[in-house]
């Protein structure tokens, strides 16, 4: 959720920690790298003060880890915290499938299958550094088309993790992942709310799979 001042403005950690975010889900800030606060202060032109308070969003978000005296690095994904937020996510993913699905996808529908298109066509091409937002984005309007606004609210920071951690093995999941997100979104547009939550379901149980190998790796 995105902080104002009192003037209306995004607040300077705001923009801090949605810049570094952006840079680690797609792979500029590396696991381990670090994140000193003298050079990123010096870097967006501020005080300290909005990068310490950036880094502890951060950390808070799981994407940074900070050590006292050590200072702060770009976390390595866990999947322990994975498999947490898959479980959370099945439940919270189902429900905005089928509540999207009642919708017909609602004021979204057409972008819903636009990204699906989009998905596709990156999967084919083998254009790998297109796929991670798109993905963010499909799972993103999915919560969206379901009109609920609380369930969007909570979905939007495990998405982005999901998307950060899952983003590193595209290699093993792109093309079997698009057609799943094809066959949810056709569930979605043509209001079938039970197909699109078994759908997800099952999308989800494959990166659940996903977890094992990367357990066993």
């Amino acid at each position: 959720m995105t902080v104002a001042d009192e003037n209306g403005r995004t607040a300077p950690r705001e923009v801090i920690a949605q810049s570094l975010r952006e840079e680690i889900f797609a792979g500029r800030l590396a696991p381990g790298d670090r994140l000193r606060e003298a050079d990123l202060a010096q870097r967006f032109g501020v005080s300290r003060i909005p990068i310490r308070e950036a880094l502890s969003q951060l950390q808070s978000e799981g994407f940074v880890t900070i050590v006292r005296y050590r200072g702060a690095t770009v976390s390595a994904p866990s999947v322990t915290a994975m498999r947490e937020l898959v479980q959370i996510r099945r439940g919270l993913e189902v429900l905005a499938a089928q509540l999207a699905a009642r919708n017909r996808g609602g004021a979204v529908a057409d972008e819903l299958a636009r990204v699906v298109e989009l998905g596709r066509s990156a999967a084919l091409t083998h254009t790998h550094g297109d796929v991670p937002p798109l993905v963010l984005r499909f799972h993103t309007l999915v919560a969206e088309a379901s009109g609920n606004q609380q369930l969007q609210a909570m979905l939007e920071q495990i998405l982005q993790r999901v998307s950060w951690i899952f983003g590193q093995r595209l290699d093993t999941r792109t093309e079997i992942s698009w057609s799943d997100h094809a066959a949810i979104a056709q569930a979605i547009l043509h209001g079938a709310p039970v197909q699109a939550g078994y759908l997800m379901d099952e999308h989800i149980t494959r990166d659940e799979r996903l977890l094992d190998d990367l357990d066993h790796s």
